[in-house]
């Protein structure tokens, strides 16, 4: 079963630099061929050629989608580029889940996101969100799903991107269909539709009709499934979208086997096997072995079937796509039912039946009960199997309830209606464009005059500038003179400038030599390892995590280490400000909210809205943001952070962030805020350089305030700072 289609034309919109054409991707491709091989230093311009050859080859080819964007992450990396990761990571996470390789995929995604926060790409974030959503959705994980893609569609509304806002009403019918609620389902997949059709979208129309093809099929409306069907097919027939095409191929052929013509279904199920082979699409192989099994089953070619579903049920479990082991488990047991081997179908009957529960699908649920219903019967049991019976016919008035035969009735008056609309629309447009057409060549005529005044006056304004020009030549030289005079009285400050910043210069090169050795070290000796095939690949990827956390680790203490050597210059300028604590504590928490939730940690603010200080806004931001870091690190899974702060006097605010982790010794203590600092490991074994509470120290004392800790062993910290109160009516937030 597909309602997987228009993942393609999900990726179109990710960069402005997708190719519409084979031919102009072949040259794409040669370009930037050419371009490696003469071994020059990576630019962007070769980074963005290769994310859109990963985006244009995922239809045909998702291999060659994960060497493209693997290579454009390696190059962006070594010169920074963030957009060019992100994309890359993005467009990889793609083909692993496709693949089935979730937990290397929901790595991939969320180092893309935040990036993609940072960098503010609203466009780059929903598309991100959309796959996450999709991938949950195969892993059964609805809840979950419907979160990431309702934050896509509340991003996509904002940005009034009509084609992105289509795509998420779709998905987001597609998990309520996974859960059973066809009704609701039927909703959201009208609404894209209608904006597929406004703006002739002929993809994502293709990508609709297979999705309410397939509400159709569970109601057992079988000729009017295929009509949706066919409307869909005949848009991509002869495109390059192989991936569209096998998803419709399959869902054709399961209509037909559930209309028992099972030579036809399977003419049909064997062309989406050839495409999810040559694509290695795993879910729809796991798919579409299962429906064939079944065409075989009920042909009584048993032996056949049983490999197919064999094929299958390895499949599924094996990349754990719950979906499909229970639809594949319930295949079984019509498989075994057929053959009257009834104890053999009891096993596999009730399997499929507590994985359809836990989808909650209603139409593999009513297939689980009526496959129990038989088993039971088969066995005896016939009070339990009229219980099974009565389960499976109120599933199936669930399933062609009255609310959506009428809301698709209505849907398609409404739809007709909005065709004939287009048309009228289309008509008058063309109309409008022959009218354009007129008053542009009238403007150019218009344009060829203004051109040849604006030459005249061209030449006497050069003549002017000239002149002036060479009056300014001479205030310049008689500038210069004077500043070198005032060069030759301000050697001596320079050279006491020149000493303080050697001295500064001395004391990072030691933190630097100290802290950020070690991370870099081990990236060093990973590279080493993969140069001279030292080992596996396997091996890599195991290592990789480990690396991962050391380099996220030192990228944030670069990030506070920045800040405060900036601070530490004689021409920083402290802004003191007052604005309102509660914005800072709201940026902080949601960009950490997603890190703490990877842990199982509660993040809560409880800031109140009418505390307001008087301060440097980026330096209690960054204050904060280690605090929370640091938090995080010594906590483990059901733990909580809260973030409060209450205004202790008249003059002063202060500020907590409490967490019920691992807490510290007497000893741990009195070492901390020191000069001579030792970092110990997380609890996920993540590392740090130890001087994140130096830096705060530092930067609260800035802002005329102290910071101090108190912890118990196994009971949490609390870290406290003052900074001076501001004044309600003047707050102002901006962060930087």
């Amino acid at each position: 079963m597909k309602l997987r289609l228009t993942i393609s034309f999900l990726f179109i919109s990710i960069s402005v630099f997708a190719v519409a054409n084979r031919g102009r991707v072949d040259s794409l491709k040669t370009l930037v061929e050419l371009s490696l091989k003469e071994g020059g230093a990576p630019d962007t311009l070769n980074i963005n050629r290769l994310n859109t050859l990963a985006i244009n080859y995922f239809d045909s080819y998702p291999d060659s989608t994960l060497y493209y964007s693997q290579k454009a992450i390696t190059l962006s990396r070594k010169i920074n580029y963030k957009a060019g990761i992100a994309n890359g990571l993005v467009q990889a996470a793609h083909v692993n889940f496709f693949k089935g390789n979730f937990t290397l995929a929901q790595q991939e995604f969320r180092e893309a996101i935040l990036i993609y926060k940072h960098l503010k790409d609203y466009i780059g974030l929903s598309n991100c969100y959309i796959l996450c959503g999709r991938m949950y959705n195969v892993q059964a994980k609805y809840k979950l799903a419907l979160h990431y893609l309702n934050l896509a569609l509340e991003i996509n509304k904002k940005i009034k991107n009509d084609d992105n806002e289509a795509d998420c009403y779709k998905n987001i019918g597609i998990v309520y269909f996974s859960e059973g609620q066809l009704s609701t389902a039927l909703d959201f997949y009208y609404k894209a539709l209608f904006i597929a059709l406004k703006e002739h979208n002929k993809h994502a129309a293709a990508a609709n009709y297979n999705d309410i093809g397939f509400v159709l099929y569970g109601m057992e409306m079988y000729p009017k499934a295929l009509e949706y069907y066919k409307k869909a097919l005949t848009i991509l027939q002869g495109s390059k979208d192989l991936y569209g095409l096998g998803a419709i191929n399959e869902n054709i052929g399961e209509v037909l086997l559930a209309q028992k013509d099972y030579d036809r279904a399977i003419t049909y199920l064997q062309k989406a096997i050839n495409i999810a082979v040559k694509q290695d699409d795993k879910e729809g192989l796991s798919s579409v072995y299962t429906d064939m099994g079944l065409c075989y089953a009920h042909k009584n070619q048993f032996v056949i079937a049983k490999k197919y579903l064999d094929n299958s049920l390895q499949i599924a479990t094996q990349y754990k796509i719950i979906y499909y082991q229970a639809t594949t488990l319930i295949g079984f047991a019509t498989f075994y039912n057929l053959q009257k081997d009834y104890k053999n179908a009891y096993k596999y009957a009730m399997e499929g039946q507590k994985l359809a529960l836990k989808i909650g699908n209603l139409a593999v649920r009513s297939n689980a009960a009526l496959q129990l219903n038989k088993t039971l019967a088969g066995l005896g049991q016939f009070d339990e199997a009229y219980k099974l019976l009565r389960q499976y016919i109120d599933l199936k008035d669930s399933l062609n309830n009255n609310e959506s035969i009428q809301k698709l009735t209505s849907y398609n008056l409404e739809l007709n209606f909005a065709t004939k609309q287009n048309q009228l629309a289309l008509q008058q447009r063309e109309k409008e464009l022959l009218y354009k057409q007129r008053i542009q060549q009238q403007h150019l005529i218009n344009a060829i005059f203004l051109i040849i005044i604006l030459g005249m006056v061209t030449i006497s304004v050069v003549y002017y500038l000239q002149k002036r020009k060479q009056q300014k030549i001479n205030l310049m030289l008689e500038d210069k003179n004077r500043e070198v005079l005032l060069q030759k009285t301000d050697l001596d400050d320079q050279a006491q400038k020149l000493n303080d910043l050697n001295t500064l210069k001395d004391r990072l090169i030691s933190i630097l030599a100290h802290d950020l050795r070690a991370p870099l070290s081990t990236l060093r000796g990973l590279f080493s390892l993969l140069q001279d095939s030292t080992i596996s690949h396997a091996e890599m990827l195991e290592m990789i995590p480990n690396v991962f956390k050391k380099l996220e680790y030192t990228s944030d203490f670069l990030d506070t280490l920045l800040f405060w050597i900036n601070s530490q210059m004689e021409n920083f300028e402290s802004s003191a400000k007052s604005f309102q604590l509660k914005d800072i504590a709201v940026y902080e928490t949601e960009s950490y909210y997603e890190q703490a939730a990877l842990k199982g940690i509660s993040l809560v603010n409880k800031v109140p809205d009418d505390i307001a200080a008087a301060a440097d806004q980026n330096s209690i931001r960054i204050v904060i943001r280690n605090l929370i870091t640091n938090a995080i690190k010594f906590s483990k899974e059901n733990d909580t952070i809260e973030i409060n702060a209450w205004q202790r006097d008249n003059e002063n605010i202060v500020i907590t962030v409490k967490d019920t982790g691992t807490g510290m010794t007497e000893e741990q203590l009195n070492k901390l805020f020191k000069s001579k600092v030792n970092s110990s490991t997380g609890t996920n074994n993540e590392s740090g350089t130890g001087m994140g509470l130096l830096f705060c120290k530092d930067l609260v004392e800035k802002c005329n305030g102290k910071i101090w800790v108190t912890s118990k062993l196994g009971k949490g910290t609390e870290f406290s700072f003052t900074v001076p109160a501001g004044m309600q009516k003047e707050a102002n937030m901006e962060l930087a």
